[in-house]
């Protein structure tokens, strides 16, 4: 094989697909990444047996072929080669290495057979096909992402639950993940075509992918599903992966119905009191005590090492006074998600869950298990 490429287009390449790869891999092909090449295009692939990554991007080929090469090996030389420059890739047939040339700069690459690198979604059929803006998805990601457990021996909660529901008779794709300590929802209008779509768990780590993917994305992603796989396209990119083989509890009836007592505050002075409070509670807890009133919030936090803080901040209660503690993390986590000027908070007693929502958009909502301060 033997081609050019331009180092930006290749750097780019390589950041999406590099950092599937594991850097300690007990299987020496799944340290690699697959190049093949053909008269005006090369096709980058790297896997973990779970998780897939197709990437095509701009090429000049005089002679075309397929090797693998350490990914992670490459991406740091593409790093650290100069910004406009030309990286030119040879090898001969029956050659175990790979030169990569590019200006006065040149190195030898070990190269293993492209038949022992493992394909995931090249035969699958896919049974459920639709597409969802890139915005969408987008905001889907970041409003659930964060409560997704890192408990691996609960591997049912290690991931986003995307599924078809109905939210006041009206059908709609809904995304839920929970560590036990809160959970986040997310829905949005069904997409055209997703109707009898099978719920789904969607792994941490192709979350997290996706959503660095996100942000180079065209205006939509193409989505496939089969039984135990699920494909995203977009531009010149696919990523597949293998979908958590388990059963997502039944998540609203931990959604607490009868919360009559509300309160309403501001989310970015709440958050930023909550996170000033919290500087002095202790590491293992992060608790936060909230005392609510009619008019004023006064937040604290004490801790045998460390002292004590307080701050009041306004807000509106329509109930009698109340005390109630929340870990000081999760509740800036909720926070962060909201981005309309009211945050409202739905309240029992000191001792049952509370709901959060966006006063102006209730796509999202909110549950915080509290705890004895």
């Amino acid at each position: 094989m033997k081609f050019t490429i331009d180092r930006t287009d290749l750097l780019r390449s390589l950041n999406h697909v590099h950092s599937v790869v594991e850097r300690r891999n007990a299987i020496p092909i799944l340290a690699n990444v697959m190049l093949c090449v053909e008269k005006d295009s090369l096709s980058l692939t790297t896997t973990d047996m779970d998780l897939e990554i197709i990437e095509s991007v701009a090429a000049r080929a005089s002679v075309v072929g397929t090797t693998t090469v350490p990914v992670h090996t490459l991406y740091d030389i593409v790093r650290k080669l100069g910004e406009e420059s030309v990286v030119e890739f040879s090898s001969t047939s029956g050659d175990a290495t790979l030169l990569v040339k590019s200006g006065k700069s040149t190195f030898r690459l070990g190269c293993l057979p492209t038949e022992d690198f493992p394909k995931m979604g090249s035969s699958e059929k896919f049974s459920c096909s639709f597409s969802i803006p890139a915005a969408d998805l987008r905001t889907l990601v970041d409003r659930t992402r964060f409560a997704i457990s890192n408990e691996e021996t609960r591997y049912y909660l290690n991931g986003i639950y995307l599924h078809e529901a109905e939210s006041e008779n009206v059908p709609v794709l809904r995304a839920v993940a929970t560590d036990g300590h809160r959970l986040a929802r997310f829905e949005m209008p069904l997409p055209e075509g997703s109707q009898g779509m099978p719920g789904v768990i969607i792994p941490r780590k192709a979350i997290n992918e996706i959503r660095k993917l996100i942000d180079e994305a065209g205006d939509t992603i193409e989505i496939e599903l089969s039984d135990n796989k699920m494909k995203f396209s977009f531009d010149h990119v696919s990523m597949t992966t293998k979908l958590i083989d388990g059963t997502f509890p039944d998540y609203s009836r931990v959604i607490p119905k009868g919360n009559d007592k509300i309160l309403e505050v501001d989310p970015s002075l709440f958050s930023n009191a909550v996170d000033r409070v919290s500087t002095i509670s202790s590491e293992k807890s992060r608790a936060v005590k909230l005392t609510i009133g009619d008019k004023v919030m006064l937040l604290s936090a004490s801790s045998p090492d460390s002292g004590s803080a307080s701050e009041e901040i306004e807000v509106r209660f329509n109930a009698d006074p109340v005390e109630i503690g929340f870990n000081s993390t999760y509740l800036m986590d909720v926070t962060k998600q909201i981005e309309g000027e009211g945050c409202r908070i739905y309240l029992s007693d000191s001792a049952s869950p509370a709901v959060i929502q966006d006063v102006s958009d209730t796509s999202s909502l909110y549950v915080l298990m509290p705890l004895r301060v």
